[in-house]
């Protein structure tokens, strides 16, 4: 985004949406069966992850956006770890039309979130005797779109 300055010059504008902050709101991983589910010659684990965006504001322009992720991992019937992440962050919109507000906050600010959220997960597996698990990169417009007609939140397997 720009526009010009009186010199003919284009500079950047402000971009309507800030981050103010960033943080792990609730996290949970959990590793039940270990350490059957982590002995050499396992095969490799089911897994499903579950993702959900909230968002509520706080202030005139200020608002909370929470990405919640859920992967859990079975072998069999015995679950190998299950992580529980809610990760959120402060945002400041400004200068977007109220119908814009939104779709800014499903779909933008998880979009920022979620590079950090997939480390916490993968850091967690990893730390509980695991490959890392690396989420796919989610589509937030679909996700939005879904929850904006009243469907589950996404699911996916890994």
């Amino acid at each position: 985004m720009s526009d010009q300055n009186g010199a003919g010059q284009t500079r950047p504008t402000a971009l309507p949406i800030v981050i103010n902050a960033q943080y792990v709101k609730d996290f949970s991983f959990e590793n039940p069966n270990a350490p059957q589910t982590l002995l050499p010659g396992q095969p490799a684990p089911q897994v499903s992850v579950g993702v959900d965006v909230r968002s509520q504001q706080v202030g005139e322009t200020l608002y909370e956006v929470v990405l919640e992720m859920r992967c859990e991992a079975k072998i069999g019937e015995n679950t190998a770890f299950l992580v529980e992440l809610s990760y959120a962050g402060l945002f400041t919109v400004t200068g977007l039309a109220e119908e814009h507000i939104k779709p800014v906050l499903l779909i933008e600010a998880p979009r920022l979130l979620f590079p950090f959220a997939r480390a916490i997960v993968a850091d967690a597996t990893r730390d509980g005797g695991y490959p890392p698990l690396m989420i796919n990169p989610i589509d937030f417009t679909d996700l939005y779109r879904r929850q904006a007609a009243g469907q589950q939140p996404t699911n996916a397997t890994a």
